[in-house]
């Protein structure tokens, strides 16, 4: 079931797995930045338990995010590992 927009929120999202194209899984929600259509996911990518993992920030529109039967909460992007690694790493402010 695909998320409603009032439901884009931290405390739903953060820890979220990413899946890419043909359900690699890419990465994991760190934390969001902004709000509303301007808003970004801090996307951990790489790294084994966040350890050695690249923060990179993408728009929320990019992420189509829903939950499973189990009611976990993922995202599907058309970004691959490869492509989410080569960004510019995000540092927050």
């Amino acid at each position: 079931m695909r998320l409603a927009t009032t439901d884009l929120t931290a405390s739903i999202l953060e820890g979220a797995t990413i899946y890419g194209p043909g359900d690699e899984k890419v990465g994991s929600v760190s934390h969001l930045h902004g709000s509303g259509r301007a808003a970004q996911a801090i996307i951990d990518v790489g790294g084994f338990l966040r350890i050695g993992a690249k923060p990179v920030a993408v728009r929320l529109s990019e992420l189509d995010f829903m939950r499973d039967e189990d009611g976990d909460v993922h995202a599907v992007t058309n970004w691959t590992k490869g492509r989410l690694k080569e960004m510019p790493e995000h540092v927050d402010p």
